[in-house]
């Protein structure tokens, strides 16, 4: 059986690991798939760059709209982020009769229920596990396995950059600022942490949980959302003190 023909949009950080992992695990997807997965084209505006990480195998090019237009192309990975041209590309692509693949949940969570029903109207797919938990498959739990339950709540950890700030101002006695440049020099904070810390991401995420959940559409702009920037070491050894722990979570 032919392979599923992927075009990835966008081959930076997350680019790359994607199609690093699906290179290396072709073998072992279409043993168990049945069917191998086969990245044949790379949109990225930066062509030497992507040419240095894909090789001589896959077409690169500049423009993400010429992977849309492929007719070869059975589906679209979207790893560009934000919520500007994502948007229209995921929407394209809809309308183009692709399966759609995200990791962008801000786009979701603030466009997801217009994208669902494009999705939905045209007969595809917009699969975006990795949006939410990482290799965790919450989404999947969620909308399949817990399918015949009322779920009433759901809370967690859902951020990984500002547990890892949080234990290390518990562990170290150190203030948040000190805290996360250690983060950003490690590369668990973006150079740019704002949706971390201010609690956006894990809102986002929250908030595509929310509508599986509790069957309803997506609707960020109901969130409230609180980050850690107003923490202080302080505040750390007081919740110590009182026998508690300060953690960041996503509840709804």
């Amino acid at each position: 059986m032919k392979p599923i023909q992927v075009g990835l949009l966008g081959i930076g950080t997350v680019g790359s690991g994607t199609f690093n992992v699906l290179e290396r695990n072709q073998d072992e997807i279409r043993r168990r798939a049945g069917r191998g997965i086969e990245i044949t084209m790379v949109a990225d505006l930066d062509t030497e760059r992507a040419k240095s990480v894909v090789g001589d195998k896959v077409k690169v090019v500049g423009d993400a709209r010429e992977v849309i237009a492929n007719p070869e192309i059975d589906v679209v990975v979207e790893l560009i982020g934000g919520y500007g041209i994502a948007k229209a590309l995921v929407l394209e692509a809809i309308a183009a009769g692709k399966h759609v693949v995200t990791a962008n949940k801000a786009l979701l969570a603030v466009h997801g229920t217009e994208i669902f029903k494009a999705a939905a109207e045209k007969g595809v797919i917009v699969a975006y596990e990795a949006a939410v938990a990482g290799g965790i498959p919450i989404i999947k739990a969620l909308r399949e396995g817990l399918t015949a339950n009322s779920i009433q709540w759901v809370a967690g950890i859902i951020n990984g950059t500002t547990n890892f700030i949080l234990s290390e101002m518990r562990d170290k006695g150190l203030d948040f600022d000190v805290v996360l440049k250690e983060a950003q020099r490690l590369g668990y904070a973006e150079a740019d942490p704002t949706f971390d810390i201010e609690g956006v991401d894990a809102a986002h995420k929250a908030t595509l949980m929310s509508a599986i959940a509790f069957g309803i559409p997506v609707q960020f702009d109901k969130a409230y959302v609180e980050g850690i920037t107003k923490l202080a070491g302080a505040d750390i050894k007081y919740a110590e003190q009182l026998g508690y722990r300060i953690k960041l979570l996503g509840i709804t």
